[in-house]
Protein backbone atom coordinates (compact mmCIF):
# COMPACT_ATOMS: atom_id res chain seq x y z
CA UNK A 1 0.00 0.00 0.00
CA UNK A 2 2.69 2.05 0.76
CA UNK A 3 4.13 1.96 -2.88
CA UNK A 4 1.49 2.53 -4.41
CA UNK A 5 0.73 5.86 -2.80
CA UNK A 6 3.81 6.66 -3.45
CA UNK A 7 3.25 6.07 -6.93
CA UNK A 8 -0.30 7.90 -7.09
CA UNK A 9 1.60 10.76 -5.49
CA UNK A 10 4.46 11.13 -7.84
CA UNK A 11 1.89 10.86 -10.42
CA UNK A 12 -0.13 13.58 -9.22
CA UNK A 13 2.97 16.01 -8.94
CA UNK A 14 3.59 14.89 -12.96
CA UNK A 15 0.15 15.95 -13.75
CA UNK A 16 0.67 19.18 -11.89
CA UNK A 17 3.41 19.84 -13.47
CA UNK A 18 2.80 19.13 -16.81
CA UNK A 19 -0.34 21.66 -16.66
CA UNK A 20 1.18 24.01 -14.73
CA UNK A 21 3.23 26.23 -16.92
CA UNK A 22 4.70 29.70 -15.25
CA UNK A 23 2.00 32.46 -14.64
CA UNK A 24 4.25 35.01 -15.62
CA UNK A 25 7.22 34.81 -17.60
CA UNK A 26 9.18 37.90 -18.62
CA UNK A 27 11.89 36.21 -20.82
CA UNK A 28 10.32 35.54 -24.17
CA UNK A 29 13.11 32.77 -24.98
CA UNK A 30 14.21 34.89 -28.09
CA UNK A 31 16.41 37.26 -27.18
CA UNK A 32 14.11 39.36 -25.42
CA UNK A 33 11.85 40.43 -22.45
CA UNK A 34 8.44 41.87 -21.70
CA UNK A 35 7.81 44.02 -18.79
CA UNK A 36 7.27 43.81 -16.01
CA UNK A 37 10.19 41.38 -15.26
CA UNK A 38 8.13 40.39 -11.94
CA UNK A 39 4.74 40.91 -11.90
CA UNK A 40 4.59 40.66 -8.14
CA UNK A 41 4.94 42.93 -5.24
CA UNK A 42 8.42 43.74 -4.67
CA UNK A 43 8.16 47.46 -3.60
CA UNK A 44 11.18 49.80 -3.90
CA UNK A 45 13.30 47.50 -5.66
CA UNK A 46 17.23 47.91 -5.03
CA UNK A 47 19.92 46.08 -7.25
CA UNK A 48 23.87 45.70 -7.01
CA UNK A 49 25.91 42.95 -8.95
CA UNK A 50 28.75 41.51 -7.66
CA UNK A 51 31.23 39.60 -10.72
CA UNK A 52 28.53 37.47 -12.97
CA UNK A 53 25.33 37.28 -10.61
CA UNK A 54 22.88 40.33 -9.40
CA UNK A 55 21.12 40.32 -6.50
CA UNK A 56 17.65 42.41 -5.28
CA UNK A 57 16.02 43.57 -2.38
CA UNK A 58 12.83 45.39 -1.57
CA UNK A 59 10.42 47.06 1.34
CA UNK A 60 8.53 44.15 2.92
CA UNK A 61 6.70 46.24 5.79
CA UNK A 62 5.05 43.74 8.09
CA UNK A 63 5.52 40.71 6.31
CA UNK A 64 8.29 37.90 8.10
CA UNK A 65 10.50 37.05 7.23
CA UNK A 66 11.25 40.53 5.86
CA UNK A 67 13.61 42.01 3.05
CA UNK A 68 13.14 39.25 0.54
CA UNK A 69 16.58 38.72 -1.56
CA UNK A 70 16.39 37.83 -4.89
CA UNK A 71 18.95 36.56 -7.85
CA UNK A 72 19.21 36.74 -11.19
CA UNK A 73 21.96 35.84 -14.29
CA UNK A 74 20.58 38.46 -16.69
CA UNK A 75 18.34 40.52 -14.78
CA UNK A 76 15.24 39.31 -16.39
CA UNK A 77 15.27 35.82 -14.85
CA UNK A 78 14.75 36.36 -11.02
CA UNK A 79 14.49 34.02 -8.29
CA UNK A 80 14.22 33.88 -4.69
CA UNK A 81 17.19 32.97 -2.79
CA UNK A 82 16.82 34.18 0.78
CA UNK A 83 15.92 36.94 3.36
CA UNK A 84 17.79 38.88 4.99
CA UNK A 85 15.86 39.38 7.77
CA UNK A 86 14.28 36.49 9.42
CA UNK A 87 13.03 38.27 12.89
CA UNK A 88 12.09 42.20 13.16
CA UNK A 89 13.12 44.10 16.14
CA UNK A 90 12.28 45.56 18.43
CA UNK A 91 10.66 41.81 18.69
CA UNK A 92 8.01 43.36 21.15
CA UNK A 93 6.36 45.46 18.39
CA UNK A 94 6.93 42.83 15.47
CA UNK A 95 5.49 40.11 17.41
CA UNK A 96 1.99 41.58 16.41
CA UNK A 97 1.05 42.91 13.09
CA UNK A 98 1.81 45.95 12.11
CA UNK A 99 0.39 47.03 9.08
CA UNK A 100 2.46 49.46 6.71
CA UNK A 101 5.20 49.77 9.50
CA UNK A 102 8.51 48.03 9.74
CA UNK A 103 10.80 47.19 6.48
CA UNK A 104 10.62 50.96 4.28
CA UNK A 105 12.91 50.94 1.14
CA UNK A 106 15.81 49.39 1.61
CA UNK A 107 19.25 50.22 -0.49
CA UNK A 108 21.80 46.80 -1.08
CA UNK A 109 25.73 47.73 -1.73
CA UNK A 110 28.56 45.53 -2.15
CA UNK A 111 31.38 47.18 -0.08
CA UNK A 112 34.85 45.57 1.18
CA UNK A 113 33.76 42.12 0.51
CA UNK A 114 30.47 42.17 2.21
CA UNK A 115 26.95 43.21 1.26
CA UNK A 116 25.41 45.96 3.13
CA UNK A 117 21.67 46.54 3.55
CA UNK A 118 20.46 50.05 4.89
CA UNK A 119 16.93 50.04 5.75
CA UNK A 120 14.67 52.30 7.05
CA UNK A 121 11.95 51.08 10.02
CA UNK A 122 10.29 55.24 10.30
CA UNK A 123 9.05 54.72 13.76
CA UNK A 124 12.64 54.10 15.00
CA UNK A 125 15.11 54.77 12.67
CA UNK A 126 17.77 53.61 10.09
CA UNK A 127 19.41 49.77 10.52
CA UNK A 128 22.52 48.10 8.80
CA UNK A 129 22.88 44.43 8.45
CA UNK A 130 25.78 42.75 6.45
CA UNK A 131 26.73 39.50 5.38
CA UNK A 132 29.78 37.95 3.51
CA UNK A 133 26.86 35.64 1.46
CA UNK A 134 23.34 36.92 -0.03
CA UNK A 135 22.59 33.88 1.03
CA UNK A 136 23.50 34.86 4.57
CA UNK A 137 23.77 34.41 7.39
CA UNK A 138 23.14 37.74 8.16
CA UNK A 139 24.13 40.31 11.08
CA UNK A 140 21.62 41.22 13.29
CA UNK A 141 20.28 45.00 12.35
CA UNK A 142 22.84 47.61 13.98
CA UNK A 143 20.65 51.31 14.40
CA UNK A 144 22.98 53.42 12.65
CA UNK A 145 20.78 56.40 13.12
CA UNK A 146 17.58 56.71 15.42
CA UNK A 147 14.52 58.45 14.85
CA UNK A 148 10.97 59.12 13.56
CA UNK A 149 10.71 59.56 10.15
CA UNK A 150 13.79 59.00 8.61
CA UNK A 151 13.33 56.96 5.44
CA UNK A 152 14.66 55.73 2.32
CA UNK A 153 18.53 55.62 3.32
CA UNK A 154 21.55 54.95 0.50
CA UNK A 155 24.84 55.16 1.28
CA UNK A 156 28.10 56.16 -0.25
CA UNK A 157 31.39 55.44 -0.33
CA UNK A 158 33.38 57.70 -1.73
CA UNK A 159 37.16 57.75 -3.38
CA UNK A 160 39.09 59.22 -0.92
CA UNK A 161 37.33 56.75 2.04
CA UNK A 162 34.80 59.26 3.27
CA UNK A 163 31.82 57.73 3.64
CA UNK A 164 27.71 59.09 3.27
CA UNK A 165 24.36 58.58 4.07
CA UNK A 166 21.75 60.34 1.59
CA UNK A 167 17.97 59.86 3.05
CA UNK A 168 14.14 61.33 3.27
CA UNK A 169 11.32 62.01 5.51
CA UNK A 170 8.23 60.39 6.11
CA UNK A 171 5.57 63.06 6.84
CA UNK A 172 3.64 60.88 8.95
CA UNK A 173 6.24 60.85 11.59
CA UNK A 174 8.75 63.40 10.94
CA UNK A 175 6.17 66.47 10.09
CA UNK A 176 8.42 67.27 7.39
CA UNK A 177 8.61 65.42 4.44
CA UNK A 178 9.73 65.86 0.44
CA UNK A 179 12.90 66.66 1.32
CA UNK A 180 16.28 65.03 0.76
CA UNK A 181 19.68 65.26 2.85
CA UNK A 182 22.75 64.01 2.74
CA UNK A 183 24.80 63.33 6.16
CA UNK A 184 28.21 61.96 7.02
CA UNK A 185 29.14 58.14 8.47
CA UNK A 186 32.17 57.10 10.10
CA UNK A 187 34.42 55.06 7.87
CA UNK A 188 32.22 51.73 8.82
CA UNK A 189 29.19 53.03 8.12
CA UNK A 190 27.90 51.62 11.52
CA UNK A 191 27.68 55.58 12.60
CA UNK A 192 25.24 57.93 10.75
CA UNK A 193 26.49 61.54 11.96
CA UNK A 194 24.05 64.23 12.86
CA UNK A 195 25.11 67.10 10.14
CA UNK A 196 22.65 66.63 7.48
CA UNK A 197 22.69 68.99 5.10
CA UNK A 198 19.28 69.42 2.52
CA UNK A 199 20.40 68.94 -0.75
CA UNK A 200 16.26 69.09 -2.87
CA UNK A 201 13.18 71.00 -1.41
CA UNK A 202 10.87 69.43 -3.61
CA UNK A 203 7.93 71.04 -2.74
CA UNK A 204 7.61 73.42 -5.64
CA UNK A 205 8.04 71.27 -8.64
CA UNK A 206 9.43 67.48 -7.20
CA UNK A 207 6.53 66.90 -4.69
CA UNK A 208 7.12 63.83 -2.67
CA UNK A 209 10.43 63.48 -3.47
CA UNK A 210 12.02 60.40 -1.58
CA UNK A 211 13.61 57.00 -2.40
CA UNK A 212 17.25 58.36 -3.29
CA UNK A 213 19.86 56.10 -4.49
CA UNK A 214 23.60 57.50 -4.54
CA UNK A 215 26.28 57.41 -6.81
CA UNK A 216 29.13 58.31 -8.23
CA UNK A 217 30.07 58.68 -12.13
CA UNK A 218 32.74 60.91 -13.94
CA UNK A 219 33.43 62.83 -10.86
CA UNK A 220 29.64 63.69 -10.54
CA UNK A 221 27.39 62.76 -7.66
CA UNK A 222 24.24 61.08 -8.58
CA UNK A 223 21.06 60.88 -6.38
CA UNK A 224 18.31 58.88 -8.59
CA UNK A 225 15.10 60.06 -6.80
CA UNK A 226 11.56 59.53 -7.68
CA UNK A 227 8.85 62.28 -7.43
CA UNK A 228 5.06 63.20 -7.93
CA UNK A 229 3.87 60.02 -5.61
CA UNK A 230 4.13 56.80 -6.10
CA UNK A 231 1.08 56.03 -8.48
CA UNK A 232 2.07 58.59 -10.82
CA UNK A 233 5.08 60.36 -10.19
CA UNK A 234 8.37 60.38 -12.24
CA UNK A 235 12.06 59.55 -12.08
CA UNK A 236 14.36 63.05 -11.21
CA UNK A 237 18.35 63.10 -10.99
CA UNK A 238 20.36 65.00 -9.29
CA UNK A 239 24.02 66.10 -9.73
CA UNK A 240 26.63 67.94 -8.15
CA UNK A 241 30.67 67.65 -8.35
CA UNK A 242 30.25 68.29 -4.27
CA UNK A 243 28.67 65.88 -2.42
CA UNK A 244 26.58 68.19 -0.58
CA UNK A 245 25.72 70.50 -3.47
CA UNK A 246 24.66 72.48 -4.97
CA UNK A 247 22.84 69.99 -7.01
CA UNK A 248 21.32 70.35 -10.98
CA UNK A 249 18.43 68.50 -11.66
CA UNK A 250 16.72 66.26 -13.95
CA UNK A 251 13.78 64.63 -15.29
CA UNK A 252 14.32 61.49 -17.03
CA UNK A 253 11.58 58.86 -17.13
CA UNK A 254 7.69 59.56 -16.74
CA UNK A 255 4.80 57.79 -17.88
CA UNK A 256 4.39 59.88 -20.93
CA UNK A 257 2.27 58.38 -24.09
CA UNK A 258 2.86 54.65 -22.73
CA UNK A 259 0.10 52.55 -19.90
CA UNK A 260 2.83 52.66 -17.64
CA UNK A 261 2.11 54.75 -14.38
CA UNK A 262 4.55 55.78 -11.88
CA UNK A 263 7.89 54.43 -13.49
CA UNK A 264 10.26 55.01 -10.80
CA UNK A 265 12.16 54.37 -7.66
CA UNK A 266 14.47 51.52 -7.93
CA UNK A 267 18.48 50.96 -9.09
CA UNK A 268 21.15 51.72 -11.66
CA UNK A 269 22.86 48.70 -12.36
CA UNK A 270 26.11 48.10 -15.08
CA UNK A 271 26.38 44.34 -16.54
CA UNK A 272 29.72 42.63 -16.84
CA UNK A 273 29.48 43.67 -20.14
CA UNK A 274 29.20 47.32 -19.39
CA UNK A 275 25.66 48.08 -20.38
CA UNK A 276 23.67 50.07 -18.06
CA UNK A 277 20.22 49.58 -17.09
CA UNK A 278 17.52 50.99 -14.80
CA UNK A 279 15.36 48.66 -12.46
CA UNK A 280 12.02 50.41 -11.31
CA UNK A 281 8.34 49.38 -9.98
CA UNK A 282 4.92 50.24 -10.98
CA UNK A 283 2.36 50.79 -8.68
CA UNK A 284 -0.94 48.14 -10.23
CA UNK A 285 -3.18 48.47 -7.46
CA UNK A 286 -4.06 45.49 -5.79
CA UNK A 287 -1.46 43.66 -7.84
CA UNK A 288 1.31 45.64 -5.60
CA UNK A 289 4.81 47.64 -6.57
CA UNK A 290 5.57 45.38 -9.64
CA UNK A 291 9.11 45.27 -11.06
CA UNK A 292 10.36 46.90 -14.53
CA UNK A 293 13.92 47.08 -15.96
CA UNK A 294 14.50 50.11 -18.42
CA UNK A 295 17.40 50.42 -20.93
CA UNK A 296 19.80 53.40 -20.13
CA UNK A 297 22.88 55.12 -21.56
CA UNK A 298 24.94 58.19 -20.71
CA UNK A 299 24.65 61.43 -22.41
CA UNK A 300 26.41 64.42 -21.56
CA UNK A 301 26.49 62.82 -18.41
CA UNK A 302 23.18 62.44 -17.60
CA UNK A 303 21.20 58.94 -18.06
CA UNK A 304 19.05 58.86 -20.40
CA UNK A 305 16.28 56.01 -19.22
CA UNK A 306 13.61 53.76 -21.55
CA UNK A 307 12.90 55.41 -24.91
CA UNK A 308 11.45 58.90 -25.48
CA UNK A 309 8.60 58.15 -28.12
CA UNK A 310 6.62 61.86 -27.57
CA UNK A 311 9.90 63.23 -28.32
CA UNK A 312 9.73 65.52 -25.90
CA UNK A 313 13.36 64.76 -24.34
CA UNK A 314 12.14 62.53 -21.39
CA UNK A 315 12.21 58.97 -21.49
CA UNK A 316 9.16 56.68 -21.18
CA UNK A 317 8.92 52.98 -20.15
CA UNK A 318 9.53 50.03 -22.97
CA UNK A 319 7.60 46.84 -23.07
CA UNK A 320 9.29 44.72 -24.98
CA UNK A 321 13.09 45.22 -25.68
CA UNK A 322 16.54 43.41 -26.43
CA UNK A 323 17.95 41.33 -23.42
CA UNK A 324 20.41 42.63 -20.88
CA UNK A 325 23.96 41.31 -22.70
CA UNK A 326 25.39 39.34 -19.56
CA UNK A 327 27.72 37.64 -20.99
CA UNK A 328 25.91 34.21 -22.11
CA UNK A 329 22.02 33.29 -22.53
CA UNK A 330 20.84 31.38 -19.12
CA UNK A 331 17.81 29.70 -18.70
CA UNK A 332 13.85 30.69 -17.69
CA UNK A 333 13.55 31.05 -13.99
CA UNK A 334 10.94 32.99 -12.26
CA UNK A 335 10.39 33.68 -8.77
CA UNK A 336 8.62 30.40 -6.62
CA UNK A 337 4.85 30.07 -6.27
CA UNK A 338 3.19 26.97 -5.75
CA UNK A 339 4.63 24.88 -2.58
CA UNK A 340 4.36 20.97 -2.56
CA UNK A 341 5.51 20.99 0.98
CA UNK A 342 8.27 18.11 0.26
CA UNK A 343 10.44 19.97 1.80
CA UNK A 344 10.93 20.11 5.83
CA UNK A 345 11.26 23.51 5.65
CA UNK A 346 8.45 26.06 4.11
CA UNK A 347 9.41 26.98 0.34
CA UNK A 348 10.78 31.10 0.18
CA UNK A 349 7.68 32.56 -1.39
CA UNK A 350 5.75 32.37 2.04
CA UNK A 351 5.83 35.27 4.43
CA UNK A 352 3.84 35.67 8.16
CA UNK A 353 2.07 38.95 9.22
CA UNK A 354 4.27 39.09 12.03
CA UNK A 355 7.16 37.94 13.61
CA UNK A 356 6.58 33.83 13.59
CA UNK A 357 5.85 31.69 16.55
CA UNK A 358 7.35 28.30 17.04
CA UNK A 359 3.67 27.14 18.00
CA UNK A 360 1.69 28.22 14.47
CA UNK A 361 3.07 25.32 12.52
CA UNK A 362 5.89 23.70 11.64
CA UNK A 363 6.88 21.79 8.14
CA UNK A 364 7.01 18.19 8.10
CA UNK A 365 9.42 15.18 6.35
CA UNK A 366 5.64 13.39 5.75
CA UNK A 367 4.93 16.01 2.73
CA UNK A 368 2.89 18.24 4.25
CA UNK A 369 2.38 21.44 6.07
CA UNK A 370 0.84 21.41 9.67
CA UNK A 371 -0.88 24.73 10.66
CA UNK A 372 -2.03 24.58 14.52
CA UNK A 373 -5.81 26.26 15.38
CA UNK A 374 -4.55 28.77 17.81
CA UNK A 375 -6.20 31.30 19.30
CA UNK A 376 -4.20 34.55 18.41
CA UNK A 377 -6.99 37.37 17.38
CA UNK A 378 -9.77 38.59 19.43
CA UNK A 379 -13.63 39.27 17.73
CA UNK A 380 -12.48 37.11 14.40
CA UNK A 381 -11.00 39.59 13.76
CA UNK A 382 -8.57 37.60 10.95
CA UNK A 383 -7.11 41.52 9.60
CA UNK A 384 -5.13 41.61 13.11
CA UNK A 385 -4.66 37.49 12.93
CA UNK A 386 -0.46 37.70 13.10
CA UNK A 387 -0.32 33.55 11.46
CA UNK A 388 -1.93 34.19 8.28
CA UNK A 389 0.64 32.58 5.96
CA UNK A 390 0.57 34.61 2.92
CA UNK A 391 2.38 35.27 -0.21
CA UNK A 392 2.27 37.69 -3.32
CA UNK A 393 0.26 37.78 -6.34
CA UNK A 394 2.36 36.68 -9.13
CA UNK A 395 0.13 37.58 -11.76
CA UNK A 396 -2.85 39.55 -13.73
CA UNK A 397 -4.80 35.90 -14.16
CA UNK A 398 -3.81 33.05 -12.00
CA UNK A 399 -5.20 30.15 -9.73
CA UNK A 400 -4.40 29.11 -6.18
CA UNK A 401 -5.73 25.35 -4.96
CA UNK A 402 -4.86 24.18 -1.77
CA UNK A 403 -5.60 20.53 -0.72
CA UNK A 404 -6.30 20.71 2.93
CA UNK A 405 -7.29 17.94 5.25
CA UNK A 406 -8.50 19.56 8.67
CA UNK A 407 -8.32 17.34 11.87
CA UNK A 408 -9.98 19.71 14.14
CA UNK A 409 -10.49 19.03 17.99
CA UNK A 410 -12.33 21.96 19.31
CA UNK A 411 -15.39 23.88 18.29
CA UNK A 412 -14.71 27.32 16.91
CA UNK A 413 -11.47 26.07 14.53
CA UNK A 414 -11.41 26.71 11.43
CA UNK A 415 -8.72 26.63 8.49
CA UNK A 416 -9.25 27.87 5.08
CA UNK A 417 -7.57 30.15 1.15
CA UNK A 418 -7.80 33.87 2.39
CA UNK A 419 -7.31 36.89 -0.24
CA UNK A 420 -5.82 39.65 2.58
CA UNK A 421 -5.56 43.28 1.82
CA UNK A 422 -7.77 46.46 3.06
CA UNK A 423 -10.51 44.74 1.61
CA UNK A 424 -10.60 40.94 2.54
CA UNK A 425 -12.27 37.31 1.33
CA UNK A 426 -11.92 33.72 2.30
CA UNK A 427 -13.25 30.42 2.68
CA UNK A 428 -13.54 29.44 5.83
CA UNK A 429 -13.86 25.92 6.67
CA UNK A 430 -15.24 25.56 10.36
CA UNK A 431 -15.81 23.23 13.80
CA UNK A 432 -18.91 24.12 14.45
CA UNK A 433 -20.67 21.71 17.09
CA UNK A 434 -18.38 18.91 15.90
CA UNK A 435 -19.92 19.28 11.93
CA UNK A 436 -17.31 21.15 9.49
CA UNK A 437 -19.06 23.80 7.69
CA UNK A 438 -17.98 26.00 4.66
CA UNK A 439 -18.70 29.65 4.20
CA UNK A 440 -17.54 32.49 2.58
CA UNK A 441 -16.34 35.52 4.86
CA UNK A 442 -15.81 38.95 3.57
CA UNK A 443 -14.39 41.98 4.96
CA UNK A 444 -13.30 45.53 4.88
CA UNK A 445 -11.21 47.21 7.12
CA UNK A 446 -11.10 51.10 7.66
CA UNK A 447 -10.17 51.80 11.32
CA UNK A 448 -12.50 49.17 12.33
CA UNK A 449 -13.57 45.74 10.50
CA UNK A 450 -16.96 44.69 9.14
CA UNK A 451 -17.38 41.23 7.92
CA UNK A 452 -19.99 39.55 6.31
CA UNK A 453 -20.83 35.91 5.69
CA UNK A 454 -22.13 33.85 2.86
CA UNK A 455 -25.03 31.06 4.65
CA UNK A 456 -22.50 27.61 5.35
CA UNK A 457 -22.43 24.34 3.78
CA UNK A 458 -22.65 21.10 5.17
CA UNK A 459 -19.11 19.34 4.30
CA UNK A 460 -19.22 15.84 4.75
CA UNK A 461 -15.56 15.59 4.80
CA UNK A 462 -12.40 16.76 6.78
CA UNK A 463 -10.22 16.40 3.27
CA UNK A 464 -11.19 19.34 0.69
CA UNK A 465 -9.91 21.08 -2.42
CA UNK A 466 -10.32 24.81 -1.48
CA UNK A 467 -9.67 26.86 -5.10
CA UNK A 468 -9.76 30.74 -6.02
CA UNK A 469 -9.43 31.86 -9.47
CA UNK A 470 -7.80 35.41 -10.15
CA UNK A 471 -8.98 37.42 -13.52
CA UNK A 472 -7.44 41.03 -14.57
CA UNK A 473 -8.57 43.89 -12.35
CA UNK A 474 -7.94 41.16 -9.40
CA UNK A 475 -11.40 39.84 -9.10
CA UNK A 476 -11.44 36.73 -7.20
CA UNK A 477 -14.47 33.80 -7.38
CA UNK A 478 -13.86 31.13 -4.74
CA UNK A 479 -14.64 27.36 -5.65
CA UNK A 480 -13.94 23.94 -3.41
CA UNK A 481 -14.40 20.33 -4.04
CA UNK A 482 -13.94 17.07 -2.03
CA UNK A 483 -12.52 15.06 -5.29
CA UNK A 484 -10.45 17.57 -6.98
CA UNK A 485 -12.55 17.10 -9.76
CA UNK A 486 -15.97 18.35 -9.68
CA UNK A 487 -15.66 22.16 -8.25
CA UNK A 488 -18.94 24.12 -6.81
CA UNK A 489 -19.13 28.03 -6.88
CA UNK A 490 -18.89 29.39 -3.44
CA UNK A 491 -20.38 32.34 -1.99
CA UNK A 492 -19.67 36.00 -4.84
CA UNK A 493 -17.01 37.80 -6.88
CA UNK A 494 -15.01 39.89 -4.71
CA UNK A 495 -12.44 42.40 -6.40
CA UNK A 496 -9.09 42.17 -3.69
CA UNK A 497 -7.75 45.47 -3.12
CA UNK A 498 -3.80 46.48 -1.83
CA UNK A 499 -2.86 46.65 2.12
CA UNK A 500 -1.57 48.97 3.84
CA UNK A 501 1.75 49.95 0.89
CA UNK A 502 1.57 46.14 -0.16
CA UNK A 503 -0.33 44.65 -2.78
CA UNK A 504 -3.13 41.92 -2.02
CA UNK A 505 -1.70 38.60 -0.95
CA UNK A 506 -3.12 35.19 -1.01
CA UNK A 507 -2.43 32.43 1.51
CA UNK A 508 -3.80 29.92 3.68
CA UNK A 509 -4.87 30.27 8.15
CA UNK A 510 -5.46 27.98 10.63
CA UNK A 511 -7.42 29.24 13.76
CA UNK A 512 -8.82 28.71 17.06
CA UNK A 513 -11.59 30.51 19.08
CA UNK A 514 -10.69 29.49 22.96
CA UNK A 515 -7.26 28.92 24.34
CA UNK A 516 -6.87 25.22 25.77
CA UNK A 517 -4.30 22.68 26.28
CA UNK A 518 -4.17 21.34 22.44
CA UNK A 519 -5.01 22.27 19.23
CA UNK A 520 -6.39 21.04 15.89
CA UNK A 521 -4.95 21.48 12.73
CA UNK A 522 -4.78 21.47 9.20
CA UNK A 523 -2.40 19.20 7.35
CA UNK A 524 -1.94 20.99 3.83
CA UNK A 525 -0.71 19.05 1.07
CA UNK A 526 0.09 21.28 -1.19
CA UNK A 527 -0.74 24.83 -3.03
CA UNK A 528 -0.60 25.07 -6.42
CA UNK A 529 -0.60 28.09 -8.86
CA UNK A 530 -1.59 27.91 -12.07
CA UNK A 531 -2.94 29.23 -14.70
Amino acid sequence: MKNIKIIFTLLSIFSFEKNSAQVWTPDNGDGTYTNPIIHADYSDPDVVRVGDDFYMTASSFNCIPGLPILHSKDLVNWTILSYALPKQPPFETYDKVQHGNGVWAPSITYHNNEFYIYYPDPDFGIYLIKAKKAEGPWSEPLLVKAGKGLIDPSPLWDDDGKVYLTHAFAGSRAQIKSLLVVCTMNTEGTIANNDEVMVIDGHESEGTIEGPKFYKRNNYYYIFAPAGGVPTGWQTILRSKNVFGPYEKKKVLEQGSTKINGPHQGAWVQTQTGEDWFIHFQDKGAYGRIVHLQPMKWENDWPVMGQDFDKNGIGEPVTTFKKPNAGKKYPIENPATSDEFNEPKLGLQWQWQANSQINWGFPASMGYLNLFCVTTIKDNKIFDAPNLLLQKFPAEEFSATAKITFNTRLNGESTGLIIMGLDYSYLCFKNVEGKLYLSQKTGTFNKTVSETETKPVLISNNIIYLRVKIKKGGVCSFFYSLDDKNYQAVGTDFISKEGKWIGAKIGLFALGEKITNDSGNAAVDWFRITK
